[in-house]
């Protein structure tokens, strides 16, 4: 199998990176301290059509792919994880369902100002209650007089309340369609309450919220897909957004190997530079190992689903092991850096925050473990 980059996947991953380098990263640390949302690098990001990447020409994409759209995360993930997860939530997690499952003429209302970047969409699926158990939802939605009913609430969702959020897309209970049903609520619709933003230990720049449905209607033809099939659509667009969420990973590992080659290669201690200790020597050459395995688990995936392969699984492992891959780079990028990188004067750092939840949101560790050994056979899988 070739996975080598085409010369226009490459010109594409060097233009992002370019814009990662000039744009995202001089700013990223303020954005962080400030736990600002970064509405204007968004904007910028959607005029180089960075939220189109997957999706084709004919409804205002760029006719690119998976593995493009993970090239773009890479790059943004190595300095920000907060504009990479805005990013990967508006495509994966919103415009990617509307796009699958959308009729045309919900394609023609909503998913034109998403794959531009000129508006937002959120997914709203996780709630107070629970959170791997996706199947056990409170929030219910039920038909009464031509219109949706939407009651609950929801937990962490990302891109819900920034000032260009446009829809959200609900996941409820549908007790009458016999299982769960996934809705379109434009943003400001009535009983829609967007509460006060997360205090997070990382992705502190990204937008997060809790929401309310109280009494919540919006028109019957809001349905996204068909009636009491959206765990199964929920469930493709996860296994999309493992990869992405891996691509990320990738990215934050990478800045963790880059701070660090540079940091042992200045810092100087007994008279040398630390890089010359092969205590240390080892530690890098250790991060380096796990990027490059944890860029083609990523890479890997991401061809096959963009062949029309079966891909959930390998789904499962890029996400698993580019997020935990993520995590021990953080950990031993503080180190390399001792008491430098118990501070914020140093972006390992904030890598070390951000990392944390690569391994719990869209699946957490555990939850791609069982998957994992579901697809291997193993008996007790399947929960009830």
């Amino acid at each position: 199998m070739d996975l080598s980059l085409s010369e226009e996947q490459r010109a594409f991953r060097d233009l992002v990176r370019a814009f990662a380098e000039e744009v995202v990263a001089p700013q990223a640390a303020a954005f962080d301290e400030r736990e600002e949302f970064p509405l204007e690098t968004i904007r910028r990001m959607g005029h180089l059509g960075l939220f189109g990447i997957p999706f084709p020409e004919d409804v205002g994409g760029q006719g690119g792919d998976l593995l493009m759209l993970c090239l773009a995360l890479e790059e943004i993930g190595r300095y920000d994880s907060s504009v990479a997860i805005t990013l990967e939530a508006a495509v994966g997690l919103a415009a990617n369902p509307l796009f699958r499952f959308g009729t045309d003429e919900q394609k023609d209302r909503w998913l034109g100002p998403l794959v531009r970047g000129e508006g937002l969409g959120a997914f709203a699926l996780t709630e107070p209650g629970g959170g791997s158990d996706a199947r056990t939802l409170s929030t219910t939605a039920r038909l009464e007089g031509g219109e949706w009913v939407i009651d609950g609430s929801k937990a962490f969702i990302t891109n819900s309340g920034t000032p260009i959020t446009s829809l959200v897309i609900v996941a409820a209970r549908d007790d009458e369609g016999g299982g769960t049903s996934t809705i379109v609520v434009p943003a400001g619709t009535a009983g829609l309450t967007v509460g006060p933003s997360y205090r997070k230990v990382g992705w502190r720049a990204s937008d997060t919220h809790e929401l309310a449905f109280d009494d919540v209607r919006v028109p019957e033809d809001h349905l996204l897909g068909q009636r009491g099939r959206g765990y199964a659509q929920f469930l493709e667009t996860l296994a999309d957004g493992r990869v992405a969420i891996g691509a990320m990973s990738v990215g934050v590992a990478r800045g963790c190997l880059e701070e660090s080659l540079r940091y042992a290669t200045e810092r100087e201690a007994f008279g040398r530079p630390i890089g010359s200790f092969e205590a240390l020597q080892f530690t890098i050459a250790d991060m380096k190992v796990g990027v490059d395995l944890a860029r083609l688990s990523v890479w890997n995936a991401a061809a096959l689903r963009d062949r029309g392969e079966p891909f959930a699984t390998e789904a499962s492992i890029a996400k698993l092991f580019a997020s935990e891959t993520a995590v021990t780079c953080a950990r031993d990028a503080v180190q390399v850096h001792g008491g430098y990188g118990f501070t914020e004067d140093f972006p390992v750092g904030r890598f070390y925050r951000d990392a944390k939840a690569l391994e719990i949101g869209e699946g957490t560790s555990e939850i791609q473990r069982l998957l994992i050994a579901r697809a291997l056979g193993l008996p007790g899988t399947h929960l009830s």
